[in-house]
């Protein structure tokens, strides 16, 4: 099993010591993971907050690429539409250049109505921005030639983005999604996927289970490292490192949801420690009890996690790469009966 990083961290006015020294925390934190072998760091893309989550992911990255040798770099996401996608093509091709092909590319369309009013953007346009600004992306980054572009949204004559990225033809998409026909896209158009982390146990295997289907209907090979699976990280020893660990987790989704409100009103879902103990979703316990929830994961073919840590330090990195790690096993995967055999 793969394990990288999701998220962003806190790392602006909730820092009594400032803005710069959150961003410091969290390069170090980032170049650590490096030294320790995980595979990724992915970071969000949120605007308007007040409570210091990352706004300008793609040049944070750019900067932490320089400070890194071998762990890739990605989105989770870039929010498609908030931007013009011919300036988001050559930002990325640069980052895919700087990071020597070390980068991943998480877009999304958005899902808080605040930002999209704050940007002056219709929510109702979200889904339609996001189409025409992924297609035109993906033209930018294959397309050596010059080419135009006229849309319903963008219009472009002549044009050629530069650089050309080092990952060919670009580097890899990641979409985030959660329904089942959502996730059958994503596999058959040969995209990777970003699972959340809220979902249990049982319902993230069956979102790989339908993904690789879709990559297999699709004549792809089935390819379950191919689904970057999220979920909160909160290493505990006592009783009361435990319930403090259940009101952040039930604190954090009752965030979620408000940040992710309608308009036409909201009432947060209430949540007890015996709901949060109960449900499977996050890593919450012993190492003992977290490496068990993992090898439930393995077991049921999820082969890449990614993970968001509480506490976002070198001592949760080297207690999870030394204590943890190791000791989830993959499953090996089932061979093709040979041709004849019986069923």
């Amino acid at each position: 099993m793969k394990f990288g990083l999701f998220g962003g961290g806190k790392v602006g006015k909730l820092n009594p010591l400032g803005d710069s020294y959150g961003y410091r925390e969290f390069i170090q934190y980032i170049g650590d993971a490096d030294e320790m072998g995980f595979e990724s760091a992915f970071v969000v893309e949120h605007h308007f907050t007040g409570v210091g989550q990352l706004s300008a992911s793609l040049n944070l990255l750019s900067y932490i690429a320089a400070r890194t040798r071998r762990i890739r770099l990605g989105t989770a996401v870039v929010v498609l539409p908030w931007h013009n996608p011919v300036l988001l093509a050559e930002q990325i091709t640069t980052l895919d250049v700087l990071s020597e092909g070390r980068f991943d590319l998480g877009v999304g369309r958005g899902y808080r109505k605040a930002e999209f009013d704050q940007f002056c953007l219709p929510m109702e346009e979200a889904q339609d921005r996001y189409t025409e600004c992924l297609e035109l992306m993906l033209k930018s980054f294959t397309n050596r030639e010059r080419f135009s572009h006229h849309g319903k949204y963008w219009h472009f004559d002549n044009i050629v983005v530069e650089p050309a990225p080092v990952q060919q033809p670009h580097p890899p998409v990641w979409m985030a999604a959660g329904r089942a026909e959502g996730i059958a896209f994503v596999g058959k158009s040969n995209y990777n996927l970003l699972v959340d982390h809220i979902g249990n146990i049982d319902e993230t295997v069956e979102r790989v289970r339908v993904y690789t289907e879709a990559q297999a209907a699709a004549g792809l090979p089935r390819d379950a490292s191919r689904v970057g699976v999220a979920r909160q990280l909160n290493i505990v020893y006592t009783p009361e490192e435990r319930r403090a660990a259940y009101a952040r987790r039930r604190d954090g989704l009752v965030n979620i949801r408000e940040l992710a409100k309608k308009p036409e009103g909201y009432a947060p879902e209430k949540m007890n420690d015996a709901d949060i103990a109960a449900d499977t979703a996050a890593l919450i316990g012993t190492p003992e009890e977290i490496i068990d929830r993992l090898q439930q994961l393995a077991d049921g073919g999820v082969e890449y996690v990614l993970l968001t840590p509480v506490n976002a330090t070198r001592q949760t990195l080297d207690t999870f790469a030394n204590k943890i790690m190791p000791h989830v096993k993959q499953p090996a995967k089932a061979r093709p009966a040979p041709v004849g055999a019986a069923a």
